[in-house]
């Protein structure tokens, strides 16, 4: 029976081309294909039971203000209303960090978020919420809560918000300064810095600098389907919660910490759910439903609108980055200098970190130095958005890059070859690059039809960037049983957004040698599986998947010790192998066969996978566009598309070039239309998807995949995560074609006809 160790040995191996698989790389229809297409499907907003009140959230409308007072008074005097709750109702988890999985969150921060205690900080901040029994009641009574406010000046660009005497959004944060605390109260909570080598030595190398500033706008993830929860508090303490989140063990932690419970007595049942993309790891509601539910001893459902979506939920940081990059007379970057201040929103805790690690992740940069900068302002606490801090890093390094590929003369996919990090390189930050594929990517860019099309018209262009995301372990676990009817039914901790459950019963079918469909996969709840770690960070086909190649060894070796007892023969002298088990003079039963012999003889086979791996293997990928440029109106028209991706070993290709071709969509409307819209008050002026646009089909031209497969070697079948990559080349690379295109370099996302229009104008003055 194969080992761990030896699957992981020979994973990597590229000496005689990829490895063969049954299973993986197939193309099987998705479990729960039937369930979506027929509405049978249970989303967070379809929970029904029995006495179920309707929840409502008062919101603050200013983007700043002191709470001086909160009167429910006329609100609970209305008839039908049950229950009005504050972030009196709460409990104070005190000044602790919280690991959410892709990043850690303060619990009194939290607190203070899920409703504000003496200070409103944005727009859309939470003050209370009621419980009636309708919607309508509901929302009547919101009104009916009377808040006096002291209004104070808010701040809501990054840069203003660092200035000394910029108004402040707490007393008590102070600078994490290189380590040291500042005197005075800021709203910039850290600045850390990454260096190696020696930049000086190394600029003084160069041939050819550029030095160049970057300006993003805060973006949101665009998801569907708005937060919900649903709790019931029932009479003898036990807290149950439906939702849709990328998380429910993280659910049942923040939702025990805020109410006050015992961690034991909390259970979350995950619903299907409509897109997250790193938004749905923080709690909003469900410590509001349940707060609600233990004052009323009734269900409480409480569902947010569109417009409390954008205003009061995390999106994704605006920033403001500066790069320095040094390149010598032979094309070799010798030197990098970058800034990356990113937006908190209202409380600490912005991507920065995972930004200032990406931005010189692509090469190989000997001479390097990076500074960051979290720094709070009057938005709504920032949130994961698919590589978190990794697309705005991107934009202004691979932009750089282009500009220094134009004064040099270089062709950008040969100096990125050149360039490219790879086995052995040290990032900035400090990791050595395992065996990585960024080589493979951008080679697979160069022998592409699309590059080796030429171009031709006016006021077209053609662009390319690289991007990086780490990937992460974390914790999976997962159980399987077998039936005897020779099927497999698989119950696994990681919600699934993007058909996970498919390539995790994938991986296990495979090691077991049946068939996927064999395989019936479950998205268990808090009490009916072990501690699973939020869908995020691109590790559930990786660490879940390695959970349930776990529980398939697991199956194997008890199937063994059964056909052993069966034959009468020693267990060691049995094997597993295609697909069923091996004993001696050419005995051999199915898995099928030894399947329909469980349990009539013993105990029923429950293979049980729990993984924690370390070796997730960074990801890269490479993208070509082609766009064209309306001089006289600003809009930029995308003609062409192509995204080579390292994905390790594709489970399931369709899957793979869904993942990717969905980034590129989310990255082309970041680059290119998304942003937050503030006026001068802090109040966002575009929170509906009329206003705030996101790509449609009729904006798009077909996005073409090149699935590249450089087996990680940290995983049994060579699996890297595949989600968060797609998104962080896309507004470089339109940025790089755009300034071939109309001659103009772009360093303001989003590149939106208004602003493209305006350097036009500029250029020709």
């Amino acid at each position: 029976m194969a080992t761990v160790e030896q699957d992981l040995a020979t994973a990597g191996s590229n000496g005689s081309g990829p490895k063969k698989y049954k299973v993986i790389g197939t193309r099987p229809i998705r479990h729960d294909g039937v369930d979506k297409v027929t509405g049978r499907a249970q989303y967070g907003a379809d929970i029904r039971l029995t006495g179920m009140l309707a929840g409502v959230v008062l919101r603050s409308p200013h983007a700043h203000a002191k709470i001086l007072s909160i009167d429910v008074s006329k609100a609970l005097a209305l008839p039908g209303v049950r229950a009005v709750v504050t972030n009196a109702d709460l409990s104070d988890p005190g000044d602790r960090m919280c690991e959410l999985g892709e990043g850690a969150v303060n619990l009194r921060h939290l607190n203070h978020n899920i409703f504000a205690k003496d200070k409103a900080l944005y727009r859309g901040h939470a003050i209370a919420a009621v419980a009636a029994d309708n919607i309508h009641i509901a929302e009547q009574a919101t009104k009916l809560i009377d808040v006096k406010y002291e209004l104070l000046a808010p701040v809501v660009d990054v840069v203003a918000a660092m200035q000394p005497g910029a108004p402040l959004l707490h007393a008590d944060v102070y600078t994490d300064d290189l380590g040291e605390k500042s005197a005075q109260p800021s709203n910039v909570a850290r600045h850390f810095r990454f260096e190696q080598g020696d930049i000086a030595k190394g600029f003084a190398q160069a041939a050819c600098i550029i030095e160049r500033e970057f300006h993003t706008a805060t973006v949101h993830q665009g998801y569907i389907e708005p937060q919900n929860a649903t709790a019931f508090w029932s009479a003898d303490g036990q807290i149950t919660v439906w939702t849709s989140t990328q998380g429910s063990f993280s659910v049942r932690q923040q939702v025990a910490e805020l109410v006050g419970a015992p961690i034991s007595r909390v259970k979350v049942i995950p619903t299907e759910i409509g897109g997250g993309f790193g938004g749905k790891i923080r709690v909003y509601l469900e410590p509001v439903a349940a707060a609600l539910s233990k004052k009323t001893g009734r269900p409480v459902q409480v569902l947010m609108s569109r417009a409390d979506v954008f205003e009061g939920t995390g999106p994704t940081p605006g920033s403001f980055i500066k790069v320095k990059l040094g390149v010598d007379a032979h094309g070799m970057i010798v030197a990098g200098e970058a800034s990356l201040a990113y937006e908190a929103g209202a409380y600490p805790g912005s991507p920065v970190g995972p930004g200032a690690m990406c931005i010189f992740s692509c090469y190989n940069v000997p001479n390097g130095r990076v500074d960051g900068y979290d720094v709070c302002v009057n938005k709504p606490q920032t949130s994961a958005y698919r590589a978190p801090g990794a697309t705005n890093a991107a934009f202004a390094m691979e932009t750089v890059v282009d500009e220094v590929c134009q004064q040099l003369d270089l062709d950008p996919l040969e100096f990125r070859r050149r360039n490219a990090a790879k086995e052995g390189v040290r990032r900035v930050d400090g990791p050595v690059y395992p065996k990585v594929g960024l080589v493979e990517t951008i080679e697979a860019c160069q022998r592409s039809e699309h590059w080796n099309t030429p171009l031709e018209g006016p006021n077209r262009g053609r662009g390319v960037a690289s991007g990086f995301w780490f990937n992460c372990g974390l914790r999976s676990s997962c159980s399987a049983t077998v039936n005897p009817d020779g099927t497999v039914a698989l119950v696994e901790g990681s919600t699934d957004i993007g058909g996970s459950r498919t390539g995790i019963a994938m991986q296990l079918a495979e090691t077991l040698g049946i068939a996927a469909t064999d395989v019936v996969p479950t998205v268990g709840d808090t009490d009916s599986v072990g501690y699973t770690d939020v869908t995020g960070g691109s590790r559930v086909t990786f660490a879940t998947g390695w959970a349930a190649y776990l529980a398939a060894l697991d199956i194997q070796q008890q199937l063994c010790a059964r056909a052993a007892d069966e034959w009468d023969v020693p267990a060691e002298a049995v094997t597993y192998a295609e697909g069923g088990v091996n004993g001696p003079e050419g005995r051999r039963f199915s898995f099928a066969e030894i399947a329909a012999k469980v349990n009539a003889h013993g105990d029923p086979v429950v293979g049980r996978g729990s993984a924690d791996p370390q070796h997730c293997g960074g990801a890269f990928a490479t993208h070509i566009v082609d766009v064209e440029v309306d001089p006289e109106l600003g809009k930029v028209k995308v003609l062409r598309y192509t995204a080579a991706q390292d994905v390790g070993t594709a489970i399931h290709p369709a899957y793979v070039e869904g993942q990717i071709q969905g980034g590129v969509v989310q990255g082309i409307g970041w680059g290119l239309n998304e942003e937050y819209f503030y006026d001068v008050k802090g109040v966002m002026r575009n929170s509906t998807f009329l206003d705030y646009r996101i790509p449609t089909c009729l904006d798009l031209p077909m996005i073409d995949a090149l699935i590249v497969e450089v087996p990680n070697p940290g995983h049994p079948y060579g699996v890297r995560g595949v989600g968060e990559v797609p998104i962080v080349p896309p507004p470089a690379a339109l940025a790089n074609a755009i300034a071939q295109a109309i001659g103009i370099r772009m360093t303001q996302l989003p590149m939106s006809p208004p602003r493209i229009v305006h350097e036009i104008l500029k250029k020709n003055v």
